[in-house]
């Protein structure tokens, strides 16, 4: 480190350091491939690497992390590169010194191991993967050391004992973790921001896994006084993939407005994760010029209050493939659904309600049946269930349906992801569907399983959404995956999705025909909010020759409709929408929220019999008051 500038532990007394942003996900928006080492890039294109640093240090970054996430022996082993760990992670350094100023610091970057398929390395082999690299780092001058995309207390803890066995440098400490208060592997986060204190630490924080408004939530959630600065480094909101190419929709306003947020809150170091760019650290950096954190000593104390707060809505390329079926109110009994009319049938008929409600992510299914019941008795025509959405473990959504047909009586619709099964998964899967009598399918690509709760896990995408839902027609028609005749014939509904929340509505639509000539009978839309694009939608679809069920769902709170309009992708917001939501929470946020969807309802209900309403955050009861409205306002059931 130089003279020139003060200790980090110094500067941090001082001011808020603006952090650089991604590195591996910038890499593949410069055309780089995934796949390989982007840490032998060090080595094989120190110029690209060097670009990229220089371009968050212009940018306003001042804390430069350097490009060895996974530098580590066990992770380069993959690569056939465990022999070069020492030079990798030298040149990291020497690479991010070169692109920077005087007053920046660089941090060598050091991440979690025991994960995925690495989670059963020993111990000692831990100890000694970490102490090769983090000694590489440090005796080419890192000013600190980052470690990140933590998952487990247990390993963060041997971690920084390493660290502080081989220097004194500072050492910031971040968890991959939700607003769950408490590490993945069931730490209490203050329990663990006060162990890693009295173990050394000198910053604790989050990065990775979710957005600002994740991250917001997750220091919410700490439950106590944390006596060290914080650092935030979060993704750019939730990652689309379409077409096989990754994209992700936070924009650098969103950022420079949440910058402000994390550092009243007490974020020192505040930068960007996976989706971050150049001038996603520009706005930060911007907005927190002329913030000025609390003087002294004062600083390394801030108080976080407990404020649990309910799960992030996951609203993504799966939700944005989401679809339906019937129920009772199609004229289901009690003893089941079979037999009753497909939701395309009744669809023709009458307005047609079908209601989302999310698997759980425990074991206990009680408000889940308890939500179904509920929307059985006020008449919705069906309910329908995302499988693994956000790539996040949940609940299996076939035993959750075969639960609800016999034990509710309302006929049950569930997703099928791409992502988890192989062919042999997927018809094994369908033929395990048609046994149970559930016929009502949404054919979805499914959110990439390292964006998820278990990153290092695979995913599989032997088809894509088109290929399945041809698949499945296949079984319609009595073949076999592998072309060979079966006994009998399934009798599956599919769907396809549709995100109209974009520039080319028009393409979208295309995009759509070809979905619908794969074999798709009916059609589910992401959240619209927009009564002038209701109304183009309409249009634009008035040709297909398959019903469109149009989506909504009920915002909860200002917060809520602020994170869906600027982190999950295929969903906008309008102005009027957000302005009249600003500020709401609690009771208020849903009142208004109902009142709000009611109004689209009207525009809705006008131009397109089915109607797709998603439950937020589990709040059935909002679900069941619009689905009420739609009865009163089309009197479609009595």
């Amino acid at each position: 480190m130089t003279n020139a500038k003060a200790n980090l532990r110094e500067a941090l007394k001082q001011r808020i350091l603006p952090g650089d942003g991604a590195m591996g996900t910038y890499l593949y928006q410069m055309g780089f491939p995934v796949g390989v080492s982007y840490e032998e890039f060090n080595l094989l294109r120190p110029e690209v690497i060097e670009s990229v640093h220089r371009k968050y240090y212009e940018a306003g970054a001042r804390v430069i992390e350097t490009n060895t996430f996974s530098a580590n022996p066990e992770k380069l082993a993959f690569h056939g590169l465990d022999g070069e760990t020492e030079a990798i992670n030298r040149a990291g350094v020497r690479i991010a010194r070169s692109a920077i100023g005087s007053d920046a610091y660089v941090v060598g970057a050091v991440g979690a191991i025991r994960a995925g398929k690495l989670k059963q390395v020993r111990t000692a082999k831990l100890r000694e993967a970490y102490e090769r690299q983090m000694a590489a780092l440090l005796e080419e001058g890192a000013d600190g050391l980052l470690l990140e995309t933590f998952y487990d207390f247990d390993e963060m803890l041997l971690a920084l004992s390493v660290a502080r066995k081989l220097s004194d440098v500072p050492v910031i400490c971040q968890f991959s973790a939700e607003d769950v208060g408490r590490t993945q592997d069931g730490t209490p986060l203050h329990e663990a921001f006060t162990r890693l204190t009295q173990a050394g630490a000198d910053v604790v924080g989050f990065n990775c896994r979710t957005g600002p408004n994740g991250l917001l939530r997750a220091i919410d959630s700490i439950g106590g006084p944390v006596e060290l600065p914080l650092s935030v480094f979060p993704n750019a909101g939730i990652p689309d993939y379409v077409d096989g190419k990754y994209s992700y929709s936070a924009g650098p306003d969103y950022f420079a407005e949440t910058a402000r947020r994390f550092a009243d809150r007490g974020a020192r170091i505040i930068g960007g994760c996976c989706g971050t760019t150049p001038e996603h650290v520009a706005a930060m950096a911007q907005a927190l010029q002329n913030y000025v954190p609390i003087a002294g000593d004062e600083a390394a104390s801030v108080s976080v209050a407990v404020a649990p707060q309910p799960e992030s809505i996951l609203v993504t390329s799966e939700r944005s493939e989401q679809t339906a079926s019937s129920n009772e109110a199609s004229g289901a009994d009690a003893d089941g659904v079979s037999g009753t009319p497909s939701i395309v049938d009744l669809v023709q008929q009458r307005h047609t309600v079908i209601v989302e409600l999310d698997p759980p992510r425990d074991l206990d299914i009680t408000k889940f049946m308890a939500g179904a019941a509920a929307l059985k008795a006020c008449g919705a025509d069906a309910i329908t269930m995302a499988d693994n959405s956000l790539a996040v473990t949940r609940m299996s959504n076939l035993a959750l349906a075969a639960l609800v047909q016999e034990k509710v009586g309302l006929r049950p619709l569930v997703h099928l992801a791409c992502r988890d099964r192989n062919l042999i998964g997927t018809q094994s899967h369908m033929m395990g569907l048609d046994a149970l009598g559930i016929d009502h399918v949404l054919a979805v690509t499914g959110d990439p399983a390292r964006f998820g709760d278990l990153p290092d896990s695979s995913s599989v995408y032997d088809l894509t959404s088109f290929e399945m839902i041809k698949m499945i027609k296949q079984l319609n028609e009595g073949i076999a995956f592998s072309g060979k005749p079966l006994k009998q014939k399934a009798k599956f509904v599919v769907g396809a999705a549709f995100n109209p929340n974009v520039k080319h509505l028009d393409k979208a639509v295309q995009r759509l025909e070809r979905k619908i000539k794969s074999g798709a009978d009916y059609i589910m839309t992401q959240p619209v909010y927009d009564p002038a694009l209701i109304e183009q939608i309409a249009d634009a679809t008035k040709h297909l020759p398959v019903p469109v069920f149009i989506g909504l769902m009920p915002l909860a709170s200002g917060r809520n409709a602020e994170y869906l309009h600027n982190e999950v992708p295929g969903i906008q917001l309008s102005d009027e929408v957000r302005r009249r939501m600003a500020g709401l929470e609690g009771e208020a946020g849903r009142a208004e929220g109902v009142r709000i969807s009611k109004e689209l309802l009207d525009v809705m209900t006008a131009h397109f019999k089915g109607i797709y309403l998603m439950t937020p955050f589990m709040f059935y009861d909002m679900a069941v008051q619009l689905t009420e409205y739609v009865w009163r306002k089309t009197g479609a059931r009595k």
